[in-house]
């Protein structure tokens, strides 16, 4: 992590709260609807985290390879990108 890590570690400290947060609302036996609006807000954030961390990637380690003028380099770093990028479409 390069540029994105302040606001990388800001977030994720604000999403670990916001999971002990649903995690109270269950022991408090809160309404279900509730609990599920939290559960797709923890969701949404932990997606924003994984967008700061992806940028990061494309702007340190996939432009390092491509500075480098390596194709195999190139190839296993875009490949790398690609596997991620379908791990989290699933």
């Amino acid at each position: 992590m390069h540029s994105n890590k302040t606001a990388t570690l800001k977030r994720l400290k604000r999403l670990e709260g916001q999971v002990r947060g649903v995690a109270r609302m269950i022991e408090e036996d809160r309404y279900c609807v509730d609990i599920l609006t939290q559960i797709a807000a923890v969701r949404a954030a932990l997606k924003g985290v994984e967008k700061l961390v992806v940028d990061d990637h494309a702007a340190h380690c996939i432009e390092d390879a491509l500075a480098s003028g390596t194709p195999e380099d190139q190839r296993a770093k875009f490949l790398e990108l690609i596997r991620l990028l379908e791990k989290a479409r699933d």
